[in-house]
């Protein structure tokens, strides 16, 4: 009688020794996870502030992208360059949003219609370069990021963040700080 009752016990702290094992197995996965998806985020919002992406910007805002890839090669080869760059740059951005990495309302509220309207401005030697090269893969992350974008605000459009802060108003709130931590204990 007294093996039996010592090996139930030694049985049933088995068993619970793994069950509680298993349960700070599955919350340090779950950490981790949120770990990993919180420096993305903070990564790429790095990313977006620096000077280098402010000229990527800039650039692409300022220029008359030419529709077909034989204009394309007769623009400046620098030119050339920095439009590749920021391709790249939203073809990973793309990536990261399509893997979840990171959440598209990140996105929305950085960069917003910058990446549907960048899009728009190069999806015409885009798709022409996909077609001669051939390359049907060219930028499809950046494409499949700037439709979403754009579906995005189109269904499910956003407010400007000052906007949804109850009790403010723009000319009563000149003379005094707004108190976010009111807003925040919401």
């Amino acid at each position: 009688m007294n093996n039996e009752i010592i090996t139930i016990t030694a049985n049933l702290a088995l068993a619970l020794s793994f069950i509680v094992g298993l349960v700070f197995g599955i919350v340090q996965v779950k950490n981790a996870a949120r770990d990993r998806k919180e420096r993305f985020t903070s990564e790429t919002l790095r990313n977006f502030q620096t000077h280098r992406f402010a000229e990527l910007m800039f650039h692409v805002n300022k220029y008359n992208i030419p529709p077909t890839m034989e204009e394309w090669r007769k623009i400046p080869e620098q030119d050339q360059i920095m439009f590749l760059q920021f391709t790249q740059e939203m073809e990973s951005l793309g990536i990261l949003v399509a893997e979840r990495f990171i959440n598209i309302g990140l996105v929305d509220k950085t960069l917003g219609s910058f990446v549907t309207t960048s899009w728009d401005n190069l999806a015409p030697v885009i798709t022409d370069m996909r077609e001669k090269l051939p390359d049907p893969f060219l930028s499809e992350y950046f494409q499949w990021l700037a439709e979403s974008l754009q579906a995005r605000m189109r269904l499910n459009p956003r407010m400007p963040f000052h906007e949804t802060i109850p009790g403010y108003r723009p000319d009563q709130n000149r003379q005094r700080p707004l108190k976010i931590g009111n807003y925040l204990s919401r």
